[in-house]
Protein backbone atom coordinates (compact mmCIF):
# COMPACT_ATOMS: atom_id res chain seq x y z
CA UNK A 1 0.00 0.00 0.00
CA UNK A 2 1.11 3.54 -0.79
CA UNK A 3 1.21 6.30 1.81
CA UNK A 4 -1.30 9.08 1.12
CA UNK A 5 -1.90 12.51 2.64
CA UNK A 6 -4.99 14.64 2.07
CA UNK A 7 -4.37 18.38 1.84
CA UNK A 8 -7.33 20.07 3.47
CA UNK A 9 -9.20 18.76 6.52
CA UNK A 10 -12.50 20.56 6.07
CA UNK A 11 -15.79 18.92 5.07
CA UNK A 12 -14.69 17.76 1.64
CA UNK A 13 -11.38 16.55 3.04
CA UNK A 14 -13.30 14.31 5.44
CA UNK A 15 -15.41 13.04 2.54
CA UNK A 16 -12.23 12.22 0.62
CA UNK A 17 -10.94 10.24 3.62
CA UNK A 18 -14.17 8.22 3.42
CA UNK A 19 -13.60 7.78 -0.33
CA UNK A 20 -10.15 6.35 0.45
CA UNK A 21 -11.72 3.94 2.95
CA UNK A 22 -14.19 2.81 0.26
CA UNK A 23 -11.35 2.21 -2.20
CA UNK A 24 -9.45 0.16 0.37
CA UNK A 25 -12.49 -2.01 1.10
CA UNK A 26 -12.47 -3.07 -2.56
CA UNK A 27 -8.72 -3.10 -3.23
CA UNK A 28 -6.28 -2.21 -0.43
CA UNK A 29 -4.37 0.62 -2.10
CA UNK A 30 -3.71 3.55 0.22
CA UNK A 31 -2.25 3.90 3.70
CA UNK A 32 -3.91 7.17 4.67
CA UNK A 33 -1.47 8.91 7.01
CA UNK A 34 -3.74 11.87 7.72
CA UNK A 35 -4.30 15.49 6.78
CA UNK A 36 -2.15 18.52 6.05
CA UNK A 37 -3.91 21.82 6.73
CA UNK A 38 -2.75 25.39 7.41
CA UNK A 39 -5.50 26.05 9.95
CA UNK A 40 -3.76 26.77 13.27
CA UNK A 41 -6.75 25.69 15.36
CA UNK A 42 -6.68 22.04 14.25
CA UNK A 43 -2.96 21.32 14.52
CA UNK A 44 -2.13 18.18 16.55
CA UNK A 45 -5.74 17.04 16.51
CA UNK A 46 -7.42 13.89 15.18
CA UNK A 47 -10.30 14.24 12.72
CA UNK A 48 -12.51 11.23 11.94
CA UNK A 49 -9.71 8.97 13.11
CA UNK A 50 -6.90 10.63 11.11
CA UNK A 51 -4.21 12.93 12.47
CA UNK A 52 -3.56 16.47 11.31
CA UNK A 53 0.12 16.04 10.49
CA UNK A 54 1.10 19.67 10.10
CA UNK A 55 0.92 22.48 7.58
CA UNK A 56 1.79 22.66 3.90
CA UNK A 57 5.28 23.86 4.76
CA UNK A 58 5.86 20.54 6.53
CA UNK A 59 5.42 18.25 3.52
CA UNK A 60 9.13 17.41 3.27
CA UNK A 61 8.64 15.38 6.44
CA UNK A 62 6.52 13.10 4.25
CA UNK A 63 8.39 13.41 0.97
CA UNK A 64 7.71 9.81 -0.07
CA UNK A 65 3.94 10.04 0.33
CA UNK A 66 1.37 10.71 -2.36
CA UNK A 67 -0.88 13.74 -2.03
CA UNK A 68 -4.34 14.88 -3.12
CA UNK A 69 -5.74 18.35 -2.52
CA UNK A 70 -9.31 18.24 -1.19
CA UNK A 71 -10.13 21.94 -1.48
CA UNK A 72 -13.21 22.67 -3.56
CA UNK A 73 -12.31 26.17 -4.75
CA UNK A 74 -10.43 25.82 -8.02
CA UNK A 75 -8.36 28.99 -7.54
CA UNK A 76 -7.36 28.13 -3.98
CA UNK A 77 -6.55 24.54 -4.97
CA UNK A 78 -4.30 25.81 -7.76
CA UNK A 79 -2.44 28.11 -5.33
CA UNK A 80 -1.97 25.27 -2.85
CA UNK A 81 -0.58 22.93 -5.51
CA UNK A 82 1.82 25.62 -6.74
CA UNK A 83 3.00 26.15 -3.16
CA UNK A 84 3.50 22.42 -2.59
CA UNK A 85 5.56 22.14 -5.78
CA UNK A 86 7.79 25.03 -4.72
CA UNK A 87 8.56 23.15 -1.51
CA UNK A 88 8.98 19.76 -3.20
CA UNK A 89 9.33 19.79 -7.01
CA UNK A 90 9.26 15.97 -6.94
CA UNK A 91 5.97 15.70 -5.08
CA UNK A 92 3.78 12.74 -6.07
CA UNK A 93 0.02 12.90 -6.50
CA UNK A 94 -2.55 10.16 -6.23
CA UNK A 95 -5.69 9.66 -8.29
CA UNK A 96 -8.79 8.70 -6.29
CA UNK A 97 -11.81 7.13 -7.98
CA UNK A 98 -14.68 5.85 -5.87
CA UNK A 99 -15.50 2.16 -6.52
CA UNK A 100 -19.08 3.08 -7.47
CA UNK A 101 -17.98 5.28 -10.38
CA UNK A 102 -19.10 3.92 -13.75
CA UNK A 103 -16.58 4.68 -16.48
CA UNK A 104 -15.15 3.27 -19.67
CA UNK A 105 -11.47 2.52 -20.22
CA UNK A 106 -11.35 5.26 -22.87
CA UNK A 107 -10.74 8.09 -20.43
CA UNK A 108 -7.63 10.10 -19.56
CA UNK A 109 -7.41 11.24 -15.94
CA UNK A 110 -4.64 13.57 -14.76
CA UNK A 111 -2.67 13.28 -11.53
CA UNK A 112 -4.20 14.54 -8.32
CA UNK A 113 -7.79 14.19 -9.55
CA UNK A 114 -10.64 13.03 -7.31
CA UNK A 115 -13.83 11.40 -8.63
CA UNK A 116 -16.56 10.83 -6.07
CA UNK A 117 -19.31 8.25 -5.64
CA UNK A 118 -22.00 7.46 -8.22
CA UNK A 119 -20.50 9.56 -11.00
CA UNK A 120 -20.82 8.30 -14.58
CA UNK A 121 -18.12 8.93 -17.20
CA UNK A 122 -18.76 7.55 -20.67
CA UNK A 123 -16.16 7.40 -23.47
CA UNK A 124 -13.25 9.41 -24.91
CA UNK A 125 -13.22 11.92 -22.07
CA UNK A 126 -10.17 13.99 -21.12
CA UNK A 127 -9.85 15.01 -17.47
CA UNK A 128 -6.92 17.21 -16.51
CA UNK A 129 -4.79 17.41 -13.39
CA UNK A 130 -6.20 18.17 -9.92
CA UNK A 131 -9.80 18.02 -11.10
CA UNK A 132 -12.56 17.38 -8.55
CA UNK A 133 -15.74 15.65 -9.70
CA UNK A 134 -18.09 15.48 -6.77
CA UNK A 135 -20.96 13.11 -5.98
CA UNK A 136 -23.43 11.94 -8.63
CA UNK A 137 -22.09 13.83 -11.66
CA UNK A 138 -22.31 12.79 -15.32
CA UNK A 139 -19.89 13.52 -18.16
CA UNK A 140 -20.68 12.58 -21.74
CA UNK A 141 -18.57 11.43 -24.68
CA UNK A 142 -15.62 13.49 -25.93
CA UNK A 143 -15.89 16.06 -23.14
CA UNK A 144 -12.74 17.88 -22.02
CA UNK A 145 -12.15 19.17 -18.50
CA UNK A 146 -8.95 21.15 -18.13
CA UNK A 147 -6.72 21.29 -15.03
CA UNK A 148 -8.23 22.40 -11.70
CA UNK A 149 -11.87 22.18 -12.79
CA UNK A 150 -14.37 21.58 -9.97
CA UNK A 151 -17.73 19.90 -10.55
CA UNK A 152 -20.01 20.16 -7.53
CA UNK A 153 -22.60 17.44 -6.76
CA UNK A 154 -25.05 16.34 -9.47
CA UNK A 155 -23.57 18.55 -12.20
CA UNK A 156 -24.20 17.23 -15.71
CA UNK A 157 -21.86 17.80 -18.66
CA UNK A 158 -23.10 16.62 -22.04
CA UNK A 159 -20.96 15.18 -24.80
CA UNK A 160 -18.35 17.23 -26.66
CA UNK A 161 -18.42 19.97 -24.04
CA UNK A 162 -15.24 21.84 -23.10
CA UNK A 163 -14.65 23.10 -19.56
CA UNK A 164 -11.80 25.57 -19.31
CA UNK A 165 -8.92 25.72 -16.84
CA UNK A 166 -9.84 26.42 -13.22
CA UNK A 167 -13.59 26.71 -13.80
CA UNK A 168 -16.31 25.63 -11.37
CA UNK A 169 -19.65 24.00 -12.19
CA UNK A 170 -22.25 24.45 -9.46
CA UNK A 171 -24.49 21.86 -7.86
CA UNK A 172 -27.15 20.55 -10.22
CA UNK A 173 -26.12 22.64 -13.22
CA UNK A 174 -26.41 21.28 -16.76
CA UNK A 175 -24.50 21.88 -19.99
CA UNK A 176 -26.07 20.85 -23.29
CA UNK A 177 -23.96 19.11 -25.91
CA UNK A 178 -20.98 20.80 -27.49
CA UNK A 179 -20.82 23.99 -25.43
CA UNK A 180 -17.67 25.68 -24.15
CA UNK A 181 -17.05 27.13 -20.70
CA UNK A 182 -14.14 29.57 -20.61
CA UNK A 183 -11.20 29.57 -18.22
CA UNK A 184 -11.76 30.59 -14.57
CA UNK A 185 -15.53 30.80 -15.00
CA UNK A 186 -18.10 29.94 -12.32
CA UNK A 187 -21.45 28.46 -13.33
CA UNK A 188 -24.02 28.79 -10.58
CA UNK A 189 -26.05 26.02 -8.98
CA UNK A 190 -28.96 24.85 -11.11
CA UNK A 191 -27.90 26.83 -14.18
CA UNK A 192 -28.57 25.49 -17.68
CA UNK A 193 -25.84 26.29 -20.20
CA UNK A 194 -27.17 26.46 -23.77
CA UNK A 195 -24.58 28.88 -25.19
CA UNK A 196 -20.80 29.18 -24.80
CA UNK A 197 -19.62 31.16 -21.78
CA UNK A 198 -16.55 33.44 -21.80
CA UNK A 199 -13.52 33.45 -19.52
CA UNK A 200 -13.55 34.87 -16.01
CA UNK A 201 -17.24 35.34 -15.39
CA UNK A 202 -20.00 34.15 -13.10
CA UNK A 203 -23.03 32.81 -14.97
CA UNK A 204 -26.41 31.91 -13.50
CA UNK A 205 -29.93 31.06 -14.58
CA UNK A 206 -31.75 29.06 -17.23
CA UNK A 207 -30.50 29.79 -19.78
CA UNK A 208 -27.20 30.67 -18.09
CA UNK A 209 -26.04 34.25 -18.61
CA UNK A 210 -22.90 36.03 -17.40
CA UNK A 211 -23.80 38.46 -14.63
CA UNK A 212 -20.33 39.35 -13.39
CA UNK A 213 -16.81 39.53 -14.83
CA UNK A 214 -13.59 39.57 -12.82
CA UNK A 215 -9.82 39.56 -13.22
Amino acid sequence: MKDLIIVGASGFGREVAWLVERINLQHPTWNLLGFIDDNDSIQNTVINGYSVLGKTDDIMSYADAYYVCAVGSSKIRKKIIEHLELINPDIKYGVLIDPSVEKSDLIEIGEGSIICAHTILTVNIEIGKHVIINLDCTIGHDAVLRDFVTMYPSANVSGQSYIGFCSELGTGMQIIQGKKIGNCTIVGAGAVVVKDLPDKCTAVGSPAKAIKFFE
